[in-house]
């Protein structure tokens, strides 16, 4: 049987990617970032160790204590823990830190893949184990877009794409092809509500792959969270890239958006 290392962040995709890894035949060995992760994810994996999200020498050296040669990131690190938290990093985090040429999400990112392919562990695809949750293509509620809902589309799809080339975010807040917000380091759901107020009502909403997303980490994902913030600003219209972006909860979520009167679409250009 293949051990898969799983690093887990916040939310519902940890839980996705065990059950479906372990459906596929793996072993799966949780590293659990604290204070980030689920506390039932021990439920969902073989074997776990809580710890700390700040310490990277601790979690490479526990998965390789487990035998694990491939694992898998999934869950959300926010980014704002470097600057707002009491999480002190160990020294194998610090020497990375001063590496990078700056804290974009990609530098971050590709740089941990390094270090864990120096002690021989190669990040997979996160949606290699969240495959059946990638966002469709086309009308996903039964409240169809007006024409100036798809010109708000086509111009926040563009502006999207750009922010993601720039590394900055991937989610706009649109009304009459203006830009209300743009996701930063906040996240997709702050950004949501920012824009959302500045609309007023009737907001746009656009999440996008990076033009080069690289899909072992920092997927686009959309969960109950992000429908409950566009609800509380009365958002109006959600589109997400089609098959470049996973969708946790879909039914959940349709059914709370088709009672909103929200629309969903997996958009492709």
């Amino acid at each position: 049987m293949k051990t898969l290392g799983l690093i887990a962040g916040m939310g519902e995709l940890p839980k996705v990617v065990a059950t479906e890894a372990r459906d596929k035949g793996y072993k799966v060995i949780a590293v659990a970032l604290e204070p980030l992760a689920d506390k039932n994810l021990d439920k969902y994996v073989d074997g776990i160790k809580r710890i700390s999200v700040g310490k990277l020498g601790e979690i490479i050296d526990s998965l390789k204590k487990s035998g694990v040669k491939e694992a898998v990131m999934a869950g959300k690190v926010p980014k704002s823990l470097l600057y707002k938290s009491k999480i002190i990093p160990d020294l194998r985090a610090v020497k990375l830190l001063f590496t990078l040429k700056d804290h974009s999400d990609d530098s971050i990112m590709l740089a941990i893949a390094k270090e864990l392919e120096k002690d021989g562990i190669i990040l997979l695809n996160t949606t290699d184990f969240s495959s059946g949750l990638l966002t469709p293509e086309g009308l996903l509620t039964e409240d169809s877009l007006s024409e100036n809902e798809w010109k708000d589309v086509a111009f926040g799809w563009k502006i999207a794409k750009e922010i993601g080339r720039l590394d900055i975010g991937q989610t706009v807040v649109i009304k009459d092809q203006a830009v209300m917000a743009i996701e930063a380091i906040e996240g997709t759901d702050e950004a949501i509500l920012r824009g959302g107020r500045l609309a007023c009502e009737g907001a746009v909403i656009v999440k996008v792959s990076k033009p080069k997303q690289d899909m072992r980490f920092d997927v686009p994902v959309v969960g109950v969270n992000t429908m409950k913030a566009m609800i509380e600003v009365n958002a109006r219209v959600l589109a997400v890239e089609a098959n470049k972006s996973i969708l946790l909860q879909r039914e959940k979520i349709i059914k709370e958006a088709n009672e909103a009167g929200i629309s969903i679409v997996g958009y492709k250009e």
